[in-house]
């Protein structure tokens, strides 16, 4: 099954854009996934366990290396065309 995730993260510091700019980094890192970068989201999609296995993953890194931050997440059955603008 198909799924489609978008997500934006909002670190608590004033040293957010790297934070940010380091979890969409290991998001891309993953090659069996696809990934594209809007200017206040990510949107990520791929088979439903694998992307929510990297997303999980990913998430618990960096609060494990960056303490709080607040990550908002949509969640569609499906997988959409991410290489448009909408």
């Amino acid at each position: 099954m198909k799924t489609t995730i978008e997500i934006s993260n909002y670190p608590l510091t004033k040293d957010y854009e790297s934070q940010i700019i380091d979890f969409i980094a290991r998001i891309k890192a993953h090659t069996n996934i696809k990934i594209s970068v809007k200017a206040t989201c990510t949107l990520i999609t791929g088979e439903y366990e694998t992307v929510f296995e990297i997303v999980k993953k990913e998430i618990k890194s960096s609060f494990e290396q960056y303490g709080k931050m607040i990550f908002v997440m949509k969640v569609l059955l499906g997988e959409l065309d991410i290489t448009k603008d909408f």
